[in-house]
């Protein structure tokens, strides 16, 4: 926010240097970026009068002109075009420099001698003006005065960097405020009497209608007569300061009001309302819309417009459109000061990719009760520079008026929260200095918080409010005193740690992959259509289709680290994952699943995967485990597992299906397990068993059957383990299919201890036991012994 200082000086009387102020403002919280002084580079300027013009006898496109700068007349050669002569212009003699230290030097062009340049706008660092070319001067100008002085070039201009909570501050009445509480010295504010000098009611021939929340207030000022020119040298002369190209009377005078009271207005021409009534709501999705800058746009369905009854004439907060500009023969105007949804203004500019004066203000949320104020400002000076006739009365729709908060402080408080000792009465003269006009009652303080500032919600703001004016920097710093516990990772924290380290132990490398995902992954591991794990959550502001997703499985994040590892000629791999899977829930935060995913490839198997799954398993002492067999469509079937604990299913693990290797350009062998963490290190047995060594020596016994394929060698591990206290363990040391097998078959070898704690068994009571399990396995699962 770019603020001249002599427009501040309308408002308080600031007895400062420029960079004084600037310090000052920057202490009491409104940050200083840069203090500009205004033609600080520019030297050897002046006004002059073109006395002659001719054609350059050698060139088509230059010109001769004679220029009387005062003291003597000197010859400059320019292509512009548009001075006649008489006209005053600024002219840089010889040995002059300009805007961005440019340099003027006498010189002859195409034979002619010239002694300077006539200058542009931009040459001496103002905006440009509507009229392209030279930088023509009023009249009045004083042939030879130096070109500062008359345009007050003088003049420094400080740029605010403005906090989105403090919207007052993007106008110069703002910054006045605390300009005046800085300094402690009285601010003036505009004028805001008038008296319409035309009897004509605009709500006889216009009305407002409000079809929308997103609309808070919405006030038109009608102004008749009116005759479109050049604005007044003080309305310029502002508004070139604060970086404003000016255009004409009606539209400079919506800026410069825009700009002192930071609240956005928009000028209509009446004639172009042809329907009779303003409406404002949002249109449908793929309207088209010139707006004033010319350029056709695309509105979005939740766009708030500003229509004549069905046609759209502005989009509301943004920018006006071109059909209802402010023309020459304008002379009829119809005023808006409105205030809009910020969260609307923000959405919509970007999806337009439109920024403006307006938008910017808007989006941050402004004050509701301002709009009448305005409208009495704006009504004020058409009458003070005779732009117009104001029409008697005004349309104001305005549902919700916002109200005056109050909040109630302690003076104790405010001290114990800053660490300072300051008066009740000193506080309350911060506050009113800032407008927060406050009343004491022993020892709370009784704050009326204005609407303009929506940043003051509680007492901590106020106390903020006390600081700032007091003086950050004489605060004292003081340190609470603070007393420190000890304290450590948690169980789970800690059994995460232990997990990584089992399996970098195992020789797997830990890979981190991002959580969100494509939709095409389900597809590539050959999820089925109505499986519930295609019910993904998606993301709104995804990175592009390839991350819009959060994942339900981790498979496919595995499988492309694999892929990657193989494209690059790797020829084993072996990676773990510890992440998280995410699931909808009804009206809730999603449920997130933290996730192990074990994937390998290279000189391993099925029985590789499952020897590190039960590592973890005995280092986590969980040995209440069993193994199923599993039918997924990611998997190979036949080769696939589920981990069952206590009869939850812990995840799964086993051969990718072939299918689903050649979707990630894989020609080997892959094994990925996937498996729920929490329900794992919820598993875990933390405490410790001792028994003592056994007296009595163990017996072991081989046996080895023939059994269906599809029969589980865990089923029969766990019959014999049951069978009997004198079974000690049970050890599953081969399986065998071949030619000696019958098709359909496999042959299963177990290796059985007996151990009794009581005595030392014979050979007889040994016999006996495993004889009954024999016959036991054969019976149960329809076995034959080898």
């Amino acid at each position: 926010m770019k603020v001249p200082i002599n427009w501040l000086k309308d408002y308080v009387n600031i007895n400062v240097s420029p960079k004084e102020l600037g310090d000052i403002l920057t202490l009491t919280g409104s940050k200083v970026e840069e203090i500009i002084t205004n033609g600080e580079d520019i030297s050897n300027v002046v006004v002059s009068q073109i006395k002659k013009i001719e054609k350059h006898p050698d060139a088509d496109k230059l010109f001769i002109c004679e220029a009387d700068i005062g003291k003597e007349v000197v010859q400059i050669v320019t292509a512009a075009t548009n001075m006649k002569e008489n006209d005053k212009v600024p002219v840089a003699l010889h040995g002059s420099t300009l805007h961005g230290g440019k340099e003027i030097k006498k010189g002859k062009l195409r034979g002619v001698m010239s002694n300077g340049m006539f200058c542009s706008t931009e040459e001496l660092g103002l905006p440009e003006g509507h009229v392209h070319g030279l930088m023509i001067l009023p009249e009045d100008a004083p042939v030879g005065c130096d070109i500062k002085e008359y345009l007050n070039l003088n003049s420094s201009v400080v740029d605010f960097e403005i906090t989105s909570n403090r919207p007052d501050c993007l106008s110069v009445i703002g910054i006045a405020r605390e300009t005046s509480a800085s300094l402690n010295e009285k601010i003036n504010y505009p004028n805001l009497e008038y008296e319409p000098n035309c009897t004509e009611k605009l709500s006889d021939n216009l009305k407002v209608l409000i079809k929308s929340d997103l609309c808070k207030r919405y006030i038109a000022l009608g102004i008749k007569n009116v005759k479109i020119k050049e604005s007044s040298e003080f309305i310029k002369t502002r508004l070139l300061e604060a970086g404003v190209r000016c255009i004409n009377n009606i539209v400079d005078i919506t800026n410069f009001v825009m700009l002192e009271y930071g609240i956005p207005i928009h000028a209509f021409d009446r004639r172009e309302i042809k329907s009779g009534t303003i409406v404002v709501d949002t249109g449908f999705e793929g309207e088209v819309f010139v707006s004033l800058d010319d350029v056709k746009r695309t509105l979005p369905k939740d766009c708030l417009r500003i229509k004549d009854g069905e046609n759209t004439i502005g989009i509301a907060g943004i920018m006006g459109g071109l059909n209802s500009e402010i023309k020459d023969d304008t002379t009829e105007v119809v005023i808006e000061i409105a205030n809009f949804n910020g969260y609307n203004i923000r959405k919509n500019s970007n999806k337009l990719s439109l920024r403006t004066e307006a938008s910017t203000r808007f989006e941050k949320g402004l004050d509701e009760n301002m709009c009448h104020i305005v409208k009495d400002r704006i009504a004020s000076l058409v009458l003070e520079y005779k732009i117009g006739e104001v029409m008697d009365g005004f349309i104001d729709v305005y549902e919700n008026p916002a109200c005056e908060k109050t909040l109630e402080v302690s003076s104790e408080y405010i001290n114990k929260f800053l660490g300072i000792n300051i008066s009740a009465l000193e506080m309350k003269e911060y506050l009113d200095r800032l407008e927060l006009y406050t009343k004491i009652n022993g020892d709370i303080l009784t704050i009326k918080v204005p609407t303009f500032r929506k940043d003051i919600e509680l007492r901590e703001d106020i106390a903020e409010e006390v600081a700032r004016m007091y003086g950050y920097n004489k605060i004292p710093n003081t340190y609470d005193k603070l007393t420190t516990t000890s304290s450590g990772e948690s169980f789970y924290q800690k059994s995460v740690k232990r997990l990584e380290d089992i399996l970098i132990g195992c020789g797997i490398n830990e890979s981190i992959n991002y959580p969100f995902v494509s939709p095409r992954i389900f597809d590539k591991i050959r999820i089925p259509k109505d499986s519930n794990l295609r019910d993904a959550l998606t993301i709104k502001n995804p990175l592009g289709e390839d991350f819009s997703i959060m994942r339900t499985t981790t498979i496919p994040s595995m499988l492309e680290g694999l892929s990657r590892n193989y494209s690059r000629n790797n020829k084993s791999a072996r990676l773990f994952e510890i992440g998280k899977r995410y699931f909808k829930q009804d009206k809730k935060l999603p449920n997130e699943v933290n996730t192990l995913t074990i994937g390998m490839y290279g000189e391993v198997d099925f029985y590789n995967l499952k020897g590190v799954i039960e590592v973890i398993l005995e280092s986590f002492k969980i040995n209440k485990e069993k193994y199923e067999r599993e039918i997924n469509e990611t998997f190979h079937p036949g080769k696939t597992a589920s981990l069952i604990i206590k009869g939850k299913n812990i995840g799964v693990f086993g051969e990718i299906h072939p299918d689903v290797l050649e979707n990630y350009d894989i020609n080997v062998s892959c094994y990925v397990a996937e498996l729920n963490l929490d329900l794992l290190i919820g598993n875990i047995n933390d405490e410790f068993k001792y028994t003592p060594l056994p007296k009595y020596p163990s017996t072991t016994r081989d046996i080895s059957i023939l059994i269906d394929d599809e029969t589980l060698a865990m089923k029969i591990k766990d019959s014999i383990i049951n069978f009997s206290d004198l079974v000690e363990s049970v050890k599953l040391i081969d399986i065998y299919k071949g030619s000696q097998i019958p098709k359909g078959k496999k042959s299963l070898t177990f290796n059985i201890s007996y151990r009794s704690i009581k005595k030392t068994l014979t050979d007889e009571e040994i016999n006996v036991v495993h004889s009954k399990i024999v016959r036991s396995i054969e019976s149960k699962f329809n076995a034959e012994l080898r």
